[in-house]
């Protein structure tokens, strides 16, 4: 179980340069400039110059599947893991979203359990769209504070027809218990906010942080670049100490496309460690006239995140500068305190890209997942 990867130009996600690692069982045990002596059995990869860097974090994922707004035959069905690894994810977070009655907390941890004994790190919020929240324990606190896989609440709807339409004392109420949850686990704690397409936008978040003493990082919007006016809110936010996340998938005219988003972000003098992107993977991608009707139904995967990145390469930015977005900034809002860093004691969640800086490698927790491009690594059912 010990694996000697020589001569990887690493971005931790800043740019070491060239280096060597040692990985035993699933734990990154050295980092250096020179290959250590090893005396007991162990396998070698000769990353030949490539680049290596944190397996990516996605931050909001349908574990269970999502859908299910154009009737029971569009619910998705469970995410498996080689949807997650093929990508670069080695790293996910569930949630439920509009169908949190046929979906519930208890299938959310199950799932979470499931991916965990395919060798993969996952986690999950609890409660949904709306109020009150479905949950496990009877309460989000008790959730968070007793199920070690739950880590904050979401994703509760704002700003959306398809919302509870939560009142400022319901969202205070539901982040005061997040927030006292993190005070006594360590834990994330946050509050998950899914936002739609109203003209409301960000305005309850704003009210909040105005009115009661909840800290700024206890409030998480998502989807922030689905409207231009929106993705302009979340970056006032973000100077005001909370984590915004950009979902990767296709805006229209209305709003910025991902790539976009993060490019806009990078470019204005605006706290860098406070932004993410996720993949909504597993999840439905609904598009709804003015008056609600829906007339176009997509779904979402984690590759769609893969592929921005991907973009950003392409473009020649500079990777140090995009990939904490992916990897650091996701690993700090969450409290995975071992994930998001090539560095000595983290998790063993490594991507390899080849020459042409596309996914070669991919490492769970210390094992091969992906090798040469070959998915060697499935779940139980695939």
């Amino acid at each position: 179980m010990i694996t000697i990867i020589k001569n990887a130009d690493v971005y931790a996600p800043e740019h070491l340069g060239l280096k060597h690692l040692v990985i035993a069982e699933n734990k990154i045990i050295y980092v250096g400039a020179t290959v250590p002596e090893i005396n007991i059995q162990h396998t070698v990869i000769d990353a030949e110059g490539c680049i290596l860097m944190p397996g990516f974090i996605d931050g909001h994922t349908h574990l269970t599947g999502g859908g299910g707004e154009a009737g029971f035959s569009t619910r998705v069905p469970p995410v498996p893991l080689s949807r997650f690894t093929r990508a670069g994810v080695t790293t996910a977070v569930g949630l439920l979203g509009t169908d949190d009655i046929t979906r519930s907390t208890e299938s959310m941890v199950a799932q979470v359990y499931a991916l965990r004994e395919e060798g993969f790190s996952a986690y999950c919020y609890t409660g949904g769209y709306h109020l009150p929240p479905t949950t496990l324990t009877g309460s989000v606190q008790s959730d968070i504070v007793f199920i070690e896989p739950v880590i904050g609440v979401g994703e509760l709807a704002i700003s959306d027809h398809r919302s509870s339409q939560p009142t400022l004392n319901e969202l205070l109420k539901i982040a005061a218990e997040a927030h006292v949850a993190r005070l006594m686990t360590g834990k994330a704690g946050m509050l998950h906010l899914h936002l739609g397409d109203g003209k409301r936008g960000l305005s309850l978040v704003r009210e909040a942080l105005e009115t009661a003493e909840i800290p700024p990082r206890t409030y998480n919007p998502t989807h922030i670049n689905r409207q231009k006016f929106l993705f302009e809110e979340a970056c006032d936010l973000a100077k005001k100490g909370c984590w915004v996340d950009v979902t990767a998938f296709e805006t229209g005219e209305q709003g910025y496309e991902p790539a976009d988003a993060l490019l806009r972000y990078m470019q204005q003098d605006l706290p860098q460690d406070k932004l993410t992107i996720s993949s909504d993977g597993g999840g439905c991608l609904p598009d709804f006239d003015a008056k609600g009707n829906l007339i176009h139904m997509g779904f979402a995967d984690s590759q769609s995140m893969t592929d921005i990145f991907y973009a950003l390469v392409d473009d020649g930015q500079a990777i140090e500068s995009f990939l904490p977005f992916f990897t650091t900034n996701v690993a700090q809002l969450m409290n995975f305190h071992h994930k998001g860093r090539i560095q000595n004691g983290a998790d063993a969640d490594i991507v390899i890209l080849n020459k042409h800086k596309r996914i070669e490698h991919v490492m769970a927790m210390g094992q091969w997942h992906v090798h040469h491009q070959q998915q060697i690594k499935k779940g139980t059912f695939e």
